[in-house]
């Protein structure tokens, strides 16, 4: 005959620490989960930092043609090579006239972050006011 309370028995003493087990599973689960999320997030603030940089760059160098806009007339006193930016970490800026005439010009604006390869924003452009000669 079937003897139901040995059987409980044997089967409670199959499960102890069964809940302790699946505790300790949930909670690396859950530490997975927090790392990767705390790695997320310093991968966007690296890429948030980039974004900056770059839109930082464009500010710099468009600033630079809109004053070349505004005195066309002084254009080849616009030129500069490797001129410190401090808005940007390492940042320089080279401002080339390439025809006086044309009004054709270059400016270049270069950074590094420490650790990263250097990054480049290069914008050509025509300034034509007055036909120069104003």
């Amino acid at each position: 005959m079937f003897n139901q309370d040995k059987f409980d028995f044997r089967f409670s003493k199959l499960q102890q620490g069964v809940a302790l087990l699946e505790a300790l599973i949930a909670i690396l689960i859950f530490s997975m989960g927090i790392l990767a999320i705390a790695g997320l997030q310093g991968y966007m603030l690296k890429g948030a930092t980039d974004a900056k940089s770059r839109a930082d760059a464009s500010f710099i160098a468009q600033q630079q043609l809109a004053l070349m806009w505004a005195n066309p007339q002084n254009l080849a006193g616009f030129a500069e090579v490797d001129t410190p930016v401090s808005a940007l970490p390492n940042g320089r800026r080279t401002t080339d006239v390439v025809d006086v005439v044309a009004g054709l010009v270059t400016v270049t604006v270069t950074w590094q972050v420490p650790g990263e390869n250097p990054h480049q924003y290069i914008v050509d452009g025509q300034v034509t006011g007055c036909n120069l000669s104003c």
